[in-house]
């Protein structure tokens, strides 16, 4: 490689795992790499923005580090572009040496059972993107006010993100950059108790303690768990939940809660263990009003540890609303090969795979949840993005010195032209810069981080306003 010959890379998508490709890229090696990132929403950083619950800044205060690579020389941001239809493989293969592919497991799994398209059945990935102003999400009916009870299914930290808001007080909500049409629907929510339930038992669960110790600072919510069900749930020994300290500490912080005299608040978050929902049922006007469970037991797995198998208790519960946060699940892109068992790009330590062969797709490497699964927080895919980048670079540097794949057309002018001509509303980043400066200045006289544009149109706009 050479500076007359720059090797110039596209990163498709602008969450944390794409910017940490994008910086390790810029930062890892000295020869002449310029990275372009190339969005579908005008505005960047993926869960980040979309995903991290609103009464958690400080997670989302990781977008500085981003920033730095955005303002590298060799950085550019394509916003409202989106590949597979602005933009195909093919289109990017003829002006790149390599594709980045980063786009998350945008899509949720779902429960497989009967009911489950009930009005008041809903997609945890669906409700945190309306909450939080994505704008796929905006639309998102939610029916607060005709329940007092919601289900979340899941053991995870979205479930507990989901629980959370649902019983926020409208002073704790209030400093938040929650999206508008979310806070005056939470505000008028009749919901004064939500069950999360989990198949496995309390110490199989999927809680990082920071987020099962934030339950028992809610400002108006009581946390139940029952002590009977807690310790029947840890009556069989799982050595690998012994052997890990988060799964320790959690059980610690459950017998805790067991432990404690509710205070007598208004609502309540109850944690359920060894349950599993077999059907959700109708109410007579054809809504949502109850879930049935099947109650588990946990038994020795095939290959070792534990799974909970279910027996024949059953247990049914009313409830106007469910959230199944069960998981998120990858997406194929178009003429990219595609793993649908693990539903991720098919690849191998971040180089991108023909799932027939195993043999490496010359140029083509993904990072992130689309390369391992939704998996990990928010700081697992900087070492992520180091393994895709290590055999990048690695391949960028191989015989002759020259990378595995060599673009007809990699002039840079090239591809902005066709992205404009393709997508002729695309935003650069200093579009976003601005659409930036005028949500912080919407919020501020409210004390807010932020109000957040949450329609397309209005964030073009926004972005049509920067300044010279």
């Amino acid at each position: 490689m050479t500076d007359e010959h720059p090797i110039r890379i596209a990163v498709i998508g602008s969450g944390p795992a794409g910017f940490y490709a994008a910086g390790h890229l810029l930062k890892d090696s000295a020869e002449r790499i310029e990275v372009d990132m190339i969005e579908r929403l005008p505005t960047p950083w993926g869960l980040v923005r979309s995903g991290v619950a609103p009464d958690h800044p400080k997670i989302k205060s990781v977008t500085r580090v981003y920033e730095k690579t955005a303002a590298h020389p060799r950085f550019r941001y394509f916003g409202n572009v989106e590949f597979g239809t602005a933009l195909t493989r093919e289109d990017l293969l003829e002006h790149y040496h390599a594709i980045v592919y980063a786009t998350g497991s945008p899509s949720d799994r779902p429960l497989g059972i009967t009911g489950e398209e009930l009005r008041g059945s809903h997609a945890a990935t669906d409700f945190v993107g309306w909450y939080n102003g994505h704008p796929d999400h905006t639309d998102l009916e939610v029916d607060l006010m005709s329940c007092d009870r919601a289900v979340v299914i899941g053991n995870g930290n979205v479930a507990v993100d989901v629980a959370r808001m649902l019983v926020l007080s409208a002073q704790e909500l209030a400093p938040t950059d929650t999206a508008d049409h979310a806070l005056e629907v939470l505000g008028r929510s009749t919901i004064k108790e939500v069950v999360i339930a989990g198949r496995r038992g309390p110490a199989q669960a999927a809680f990082t303690n920071p987020e099962l110790l934030e339950l028992g600072e809610l400002a108006d919510a009581d946390v139940i768990v029952d002590a009977e069900e807690l310790e029947r749930g840890l009556a069989v020994a799982d050595p690998d939940a012994e052997a890990d300290q988060t799964a320790r500490r959690n059980v610690e912080i459950l017998r805790g809660y067991a432990a404690r005299e509710p205070a007598g608040h208004e609502k309540r978050v109850v944690l359920r263990f060894l349950l599993s929902p077999v059907s959700l049922l109708a109410n007579e006007s054809g809504h949502l009003g109850s879930v049935e469970f099947a109650r588990n037991e946990l038994v020795a797995g095939p290959g070792g540890g534990l799974r909970a198998q279910a027996t024949d208790e059953r247990e049914v519960m009313e409830a106007g609303l469910v959230f199944r946060a069960i998981g998120y699940r990858g997406v194929a892109l178009p003429g990219v090969p595609f793993d649908e068992r693990r539903a991720v790009i098919a690849n191998s330590g971040g180089r991108v795979v023909d799932p027939a062969t195993g043999e490496p797709q010359p140029g083509e490497y993904v990072v992130g949840w689309i390369k391992r699964g939704p998996s990990g927080v928010i700081g697992t895919n900087k070492k992520d993005a180091q393994e895709t980048v290590d055999a990048m670079l690695a391949d960028l540097l191989a015989a002759g010195g020259g990378p595995a794949h060599t673009p007809a057309t990699p002039d840079p002018e090239a591809i902005e032209d066709l992205i404009r001509s393709r997508a002729p509303e695309m935003i650069t980043y200093s579009g976003w810069q601005a659409i930036d400066r005028h949500e912080r200045s919407l919020g501020e006289p409210a004390g807010r981080p932020r109000v957040k544009l949450t329609r397309i149109e209005e964030l073009l706009r926004a972005a049509a306003a920067q300044e010279p």
